[in-house]
């Protein structure tokens, strides 16, 4: 592997050593984007996908099909149509979450407004779902349908839970299965598909992308709590001022006294905040060991990822992939 690659960080060297394909996926991605009749798709399209986003999903998606030794062209319209839904659930989001901030600028909905953002959300699941078509298998199709539809699932389900202490660990499983690995497991899974992997590696590229997902999840819940922010729109407590009943709250609540209890039901079932109170929040879990178990809970699906791209046969993408998942939860040292 060439020496200026090993001193980047893992998705730096993935862009560095997919640079052609990035290029075309980014050229269709414009190209697509487009619209004759309604300029504001394009220009709200524009300001989320050119806001300086990492392309992760793209890269899994070209990563696999290298990895499998595809030698076709469609994984450019297969990694366009995975960042054509990834936008498209970013700008529904934001209007669901009535979110101002996005990669460190303001969300369309703000610039614009909802009906604008809900709109060229849909043109843009329209789009990916042409882009499915033009990759020519039936089975990619399947996958991709299929993972739109989790991701909606999850964001209802998501709605249900908001505000429930109730909410158990395996209810959040599937809120975060939903709304982030859905996709990654897609990119990597569809990929392998595309270029006619064997089921084995199939289904080990499923395996890494539903775990890297997973795992991507609770570290960012686990950061709302423990860590500085991201200064890029998300501060330390956001999901806390939200009532969002993540995995860190889950476990705590789990061992709480009655006392404690009612503390949360005020906090988070009720939205009744205080000064004062995100930080007692922050002592009750490090009272019962929570950050500390979401931790550990982050890392161990970091280690299924990695022992699911181990199943590949030997290549450098294989490590920068494996990589990848040490990445993601190097944020919690």
């Amino acid at each position: 592997m060439d020496t200026q690659l090993l001193t980047q960080a893992p998705h730096e060297r993935l862009a560095a050593y997919l640079g052609n394909d990035l290029e075309q996926v980014n050229a269709l991605i414009r190209a697509r984007m487009a619209s004759e009749h309604a300029p504001r798709i394009p220009e709200v399209t524009a300001h989320l996908i050119e806001a300086g986003g990492k392309r992760i999903r793209p890269m899994l998606v070209l990563a696999a099909t290298h990895l499998c030794n595809y030698q076709g062209a469609r994984h450019h319209h297969l990694a366009a149509t995975v960042e054509f839904i990834h936008t498209a659930t970013l700008l529904h989001d934001d209007v669901v979450d009535e979110s101002q901030q996005r990669r460190g600028r303001a969300t369309a909905n703000l610039l614009w407004d909802n009906k604008s953002s809900v709109l060229v959300g849909d043109y843009l699941f329209a789009r990916a779902f042409q882009l499915m078509v033009e990759c020519g298998s039936l089975r990619v199709l399947d996958i991709l349908s299929n993972a739109s539809a989790t991701i909606a699932e999850g964001e209802v389900l998501q709605l249900s839970t908001a505000q429930n202490i109730a909410t158990t660990e395996d209810q959040y499983l599937r809120v975060i299965r939903g709304k982030t690995a859905a996709l990654f497991s897609a990119a990597t899974e569809a990929g392998a598909v595309l270029a006619g992997a064997p089921e084995d590696h199939v289904q080990a590229l499923f395996q890494y992308g539903d775990a890297l997902g997973i795992s991507f999840q609770i570290v960012d819940d686990y950061l709302d709590y423990g860590g500085a922010g991201d200064g890029i729109g998300k501060n330390i407590g956001d999901d806390f001022r939200e009532r969002k009943v993540t995995l860190p709250v889950i476990r705590a609540i789990s061992q709480a006294t009655g006392e404690e209890r009612e503390f949360w039901a005020r906090v988070i079932g009720k939205g009744v905040q205080n000064d004062g109170d995100f930080e007692h929040a922050c002592a009750l879990m490090a009272k019962h060991g929570t950050l500390e178990s979401t931790r550990l809970e982050a890392l161990a699906w970091a280690d299924r990822a990695k022992d699911a791209i181990a199943l590949m046969p030997e290549h450098d993408l294989r490590d920068m992939l494996s990589d990848l998942a040490d990445y993601v939860v190097a944020r919690l040292y």
